[in-house]
């Protein structure tokens, strides 16, 4: 069922067909889903996108030494390159607002490749410490407490 909402909402304020199509690929919805919101022929959202993922693809083996032959990539695919780097699709880059030069953490849960950000990794240590602690109970008023004891044991020794 097409969420025409979610796809003006995604394509409003573009000029042309090809600009919306590209937008709504990037979105993840399918050829036929775009064709039936933009009242057009399957060929030629079909046309528009292939024209597209050639020139990403092109774009993403420069980039990773990757020959352009070996199939396109779709939006959320990524390719391994040759010294093991991978490139994130920019509409997931955005939508976690990561910037080149940020660090990931990267684990293997479930033999799948997890991506976090450190700030959703502090988030995720922080729910699982929270899990232990006492309600109304704080940890920082407790380590400063014990610095306190520890240092008048010292001054009595």
């Amino acid at each position: 069922m097409l969420n025409t909402a979610q796809m003006s909402k995604l394509t409003q304020g573009l000029g042309s067909k090809s600009e919306k199509m590209r937008t709504l690929a990037k979105a993840g919805y399918s050829r036929g889903d775009i064709a039936r919101f933009l009242g057009t022929s399957y060929q030629f959202v079909r046309n528009v996108l292939v024209r597209e993922e050639g020139r990403t693809s092109a774009a993403m083996a420069d980039a990773t030494n990757v020959p352009s032959d070996l199939g396109t990539p779709s939006p959320n695919r990524v390719r391994l390159g040759a010294a093991g780097q991978i490139t994130i699709p920019e509409v997931i880059r955005t939508t976690l607002g990561i910037n080149e030069g940020d660090t990931l953490i990267a684990t293997v849960e479930d033999e799948e490749i997890r991506l976090m950000t450190i700030p959703a990794a502090v988030r995720k240590a922080q729910a699982i410490v929270r899990r232990y602690v006492p309600e109304g109970v704080s940890l920082v008023d407790e380590l400063l407490e014990d610095r306190r004891r520890e240092v008048e044991r010292e001054r009595q020794e």
